[in-house]
């Protein structure tokens, strides 16, 4: 069960990154680079995630099982914010998610074929029809605290609706951004606001 005890200074940082996207991702970078620089202390794991919804959750919980729950966190993009709180409510940590997808498994259904890694298209992989049924099987219901997760949600994301990801965390702690995209690209700006979240200004 998840803990409910109070989370304790952060040790352990889990970052996911998006559908096509990977720890090559301007967000990804910029906090790989703030965690080394500003805090060496806290270990940070990246991973490529394969395809396949159902091996990139096995991938990341047997990364995370000796992790400690009360002072870890994951930071979640796009397809990886729908990761990151099935990885939240398993744990019961922190979560902060990025633009998050809500329904991966409706959203997705369109990609099914070839597709290309957005920071290197010389980089193919096959989306298969299983993997839509993967996700609909990860889809969890309502947050268990929602207090555990704050939602950076841009109002001009082209490609997921800003008003689906404020319903999906009513509760948590919501930063609406009016304009903005898909990419957060003034993450930078923002990060502030996810440091403070995570204990970690």
């Amino acid at each position: 069960m998840p803990t409910t005890q109070p989370h304790q200074p952060l040790t352990h940082l889990l970052y996911l990154h998006g559908f096509r996207s990977s720890p090559q991702s301007l967000k990804a970078r910029t906090m790989a680079r703030h965690m080394a620089a500003q805090h060496p202390q806290v270990h940070w794991w990246c991973p490529q995630l394969p395809p396949s919804p159902r091996e990139a959750m096995v991938l990341v919980m047997e990364g995370i099982a000796d992790w400690p729950c009360a002072s870890m966190a994951v930071i979640g993009s796009s397809l990886g914010g729908f990761y990151a709180t099935d990885v939240a409510e398993s744990m019961g940590c922190k979560a902060v998610l990025l633009n998050p997808a809500v329904n991966p498994a409706r959203d997705l259904e369109k990609y099914i074929g070839e597709q290309t890694s957005w920071h290197d298209p010389q980089e193919r992989f096959f989306f298969k029809p299983e993997f839509v049924d993967e996700l609909r099987e990860l889809q969890c219901q309502g947050l268990q605290h929602p207090g555990n997760y704050f939602a950076l949600i841009a109002k001009g994301d082209e490609v997921l609706d800003w008003r689906e990801m404020q319903a999906r965390y009513v509760g948590a702690h919501i930063r609406l951004l009016e304009g903005g995209d898909h990419a957060i690209s003034d993450f930078d700006a923002q990060l502030p606001a996810v440091l403070a979240f995570l204990g970690l200004n």
